[in-house]
């Protein structure tokens, strides 16, 4: 602690190495009338206000940031975007040419410096307005759609330089140029197509634009429509079958008499192709509710199904033409019902549906029981837990499990002979074959485990489809 001879020393003491006697605070002051007016004049003389380092430039909508701006070249698109003074609802051109004319009227001297070749937050883009609209309008000609998105991309470099301009000379909370170009060429393109709808969602066409390049890439999204089919013979895949000889490839082979198929026929291309012919499209993928075997048929109210048209040129659909036109070229084949508008989460909603079927089965086998006896059999499977091994037939494309499937009900037993008929509802994913034949034992319990026999599987047909 400080004691109160240490409290009062003088300061002046330490102040000059000690030398407390010898040291004077004021010594180095001089009388005020002995300095010269001009002393520092010539100090000062060499600097222009450019060079001023400690010059700052105001922000706007300070009228020092809005002359500097005009100064180094800003355009009235981009003056009226930084000068903080738009009126909601005025265009940013007349805004910037109004801030235009008032620096013009407080220092009609003011113009834009020597050397500057394009405005520097835009880069004159904003010129450029009606070049961008004709050439996006040029990229969805002969599209119909009403829904349109616009994307626009920056290089990096014009991004990161724009964002320091405007952080410094910008007035607070100025729109950046992304977001005020794209509002300027969605009006643009407006005036000269009135019936399009600009959207941030589900958009019919997806418009890129690059501002480098000034190129444009129109995306035509795909049109969804939903309906269910009824399959009415045996021997049709539900999806595009590719060649096994071929692959698939142009041209097919022999094998496939070119098609490149290995089977004529397919629900998808049944279903698909009047579609895209119907809507101009480019391609197409099927989306089932699951799906049959190719020697089942689906009767009934039918499957529900999504198709995807990808890049169609139309979207008015008369369902009620279209769907006579695929029932007539598909007759005794397929079946169509109940076409709709639809998007891609429905499609996910048919995928991960998971409903109950009914089925229709008849098979034979080898037997010395009675009708009764072997109904009663077959009735005790209703309500009972199978388990599922996957079945050989599938194993080369699934992993092999256990699965397990509860069997709703069993009805309407049917015997002729050695000819047995039944229908069954189970749980979605039910191998309903194998409920039969027992897969050599790989499901359990079988209607071969509980007839004590061999069973095989004469015809399978799905009877309905529990879903919607």
């Amino acid at each position: 602690m400080a004691t109160d001879s240490e409290e009062d020393d003088d300061w002046t003491k330490y102040a000059d190495a000690g030398y407390a006697s010898s040291y004077d605070p004021w010594a180095d002051m001089v009388p005020a009338d002995e300095i010269e007016d001009d002393e520092f004049e010539d100090d000062f003389d060499e600097f222009e206000d450019n060079d001023l380092s400690v010059r700052e430039i105001p922000r706007c909508p300070a009228p020092g940031g809005i002359e500097h701006a005009i100064r180094i070249g800003t355009c009235n698109h981009c003056l009226g975007r930084i000068a903080g003074v738009r009126i909601a609802g005025d265009p940013l051109d007349i805004v910037g040419d109004r801030v235009r004319s008032q620096a013009l009227e407080r220092d009609p001297e003011l113009t834009v410096n020597e050397g500057v070749d394009c405005c520097p937050f835009c880069e004159d883009l904003f010129s450029d307005l009606d070049i961008i609209s004709n050439r996006i309008i040029a990229s969805v000609e002969g599209v119909e759609f009403s829904k349109a998105q616009l994307g626009i991309h920056f290089s990096k470099a014009h991004v990161a330089a724009e964002e320091v301009l405007r952080a410094t000379l910008a007035a607070t909370g100025s729109r950046p140029l992304k977001a005020s170009l794209s509002e300027v060429v969605q009006s643009t393109i407006s005036e000269k197509l009135s019936t399009i709808q600009w959207v941030k969602e589900r958009p019919e066409v997806m418009i890129l634009f690059d501002t480098l390049t000034l190129g444009v890439n129109a995306d035509v999204r795909a049109l969804f429509l939903y309906g269910r089919y009824r399959k009415l013979a045996r021997g049709v895949p539900q999806t595009r079958w590719p060649c096994r000889a071929c692959r698939g490839r142009d041209g097919g082979c022999e094998s496939c008499e070119g098609t490149g198929q290995q089977y004529p026929n397919s629900i998808q291309s049944l279903v698909c192709e009047p579609m895209v012919e119907f809507v101009n499209a480019n391609s197409d993928a099927f989306h089932g509710m699951g799906r049959e075997d190719i020697d089942v048929r689906c009767l009934g109210e039918g499957r529900p199904f999504v198709a995807e048209l990808k890049s169609p040129r139309l979207r008015s659909i008369d369902f009620e033409k279209l769907t006579k036109t695929i029932n007539k070229s598909a007759k005794d084949l397929i079946e169509i019902q109940g076409l709709r508008f639809s998007n891609r989460a429905e499609v996910a909603r048919i995928k991960e549906t998971k409903a109950e079927k009914s089925y229709t089965i008849r098979f034979s086998c080898e037997h010395s029981l009675s009708d009764d006896e072997i109904s009663k059999r077959i009735l005790s499977l209703s309500g009972q837990v199978l388990e599922q091994q996957t079945p050989q037939r599938v194993a080369h494309r699934r992993a092999d499990k256990i699965r397990k499937r509860k069997v709703i009900s069993i009805e309407n037993v049917q015997i002729e002979d050695n000819e047995i008929e039944f229908d069954v509802r189970c749980e979605s994913g039910t191998y309903v074959k194998e409920l039969v034949h027992s897969d050599e034992g790989r499901t359990n319990p079988s209607v071969a485990a509980v007839l004590e026999t061999d069973c095989e599987v004469i015809l399978l047909d799905v009877k309905d489809i529990h879903a919607d």
